[in-house]
């Protein structure tokens, strides 16, 4: 078939490497992808405004976008022991030392900023002050700098913080693990709804060969994930890939959804996100 898909994903290894099969033409009866790189936080807004026939975005904005697009069963990210971090200068103690403080987030329609959200309700008295949004790769040098008190990130900073010298003063998804026993829900794969339920499940089907094929055969993807790791040492792309692409990328299953609709139905609850209906996560 000639059909195109538009679809925006991050160049982060997991997402490459996911998509790598899958935009090289290698899924046999695949729609061909038109691929644009563009970070979370901008595809979080590119669904918000309906761009894109299918995205990578923050299972936190799916409350604001769901009537328009349907969450794929797989190809994103969910995991044990790679929740997000909130990194400080100095060792500051316990929660309790960010009552007041200025904390830098990725995103506040991030996943990451959702499960800092529920942890800071529960564990900081009074909670934080300040939230100030900075782009992902400016976060760790304004807490070294003294810019901000504190900073939440994702991804590999949780591998190389320590050579900025700073210190972790929690880890968003232990505490997330700690109180529901669930994996922790970072990225979702969308796709417009108007696409009709067929192409859906093509784009679900092509996803989750794209991701196996990525399994059988990993050197295959190696050009592309590098091409476009931003500089990243290899060691610590491998160590990427193997946090954030796991059997939840393959099948969310019975835990991942039930890790999805945890999160939201606890964000919903603290006022953060819009109630999810009681389809809004069922695929076709």
């Amino acid at each position: 078939m000639n059909d195109t898909v538009r679809i925006a994903y991050s160049p982060c290894p997991n997402d490459t490497f996911v998509f790598d099969a899958w935009a090289h033409g290698r899924v046999p009866g695949a729609p061909a992808l038109d691929v644009t790189f563009a970070d979370i936080d901008v595809t979080n807004g590119m669904a918000e405004r309906g761009e894109y026939d299918v995205l990578k975005v923050s299972y936190a904005v799916l409350p604001w976008v769901l009537d328009e697009y349907a969450l794929l069963p797989c190809g994103g990210a969910l995991g044990r022991g790679c929740g997000p971090l909130v990194l400080t200068r100095e060792e500051l103690g316990g929660p309790e030392a960010l009552s007041g403080k200025t904390v830098a987030v990725p995103s506040e329609r991030s996943t990451a900023y959702l499960l800092f959200r529920l942890w800071a309700a529960a564990e900081v008295p009074g909670g934080v002050g300040e939230v100030v949004v900075l782009p992902f790769h400016e976060i760790m040098p304004a807490v070294r700098d003294g810019k901000v008190d504190a900073g939440l990130v994702i991804h590999e900073a949780r591998f190389t913080y320590r050579n900025l010298g700073l210190t972790c003063l929690a880890d968003m998804g232990e505490h997330w693990e700690n109180t529901t026993g669930l994996p922790i829900p970072l990225g979702a794969i969308i796709a417009k709804r108007s696409l009709g339920e067929d192409m859906l499940r093509r784009l679900a089907d092509a996803a989750r060969t794209s991701v196996r094929m990525g399994w059988d055969d990993p050197e295959e993807s190696r050009p592309y994930v590098l091409a476009h790791a931003q500089e990243m040492d290899p060691a610590v792309v491998d160590q990427h890939i193997g946090l954030y692409v796991n059997e939840f990328t393959a099948d969310l299953g019975e835990d991942g959804y039930a890790a999805v609709r945890g999160l939201l139905t606890r964000a919903a609850a603290e006022g953060l996100v819009p109630p999810l209906g009681p389809e809004a996560l069922s695929f076709p």
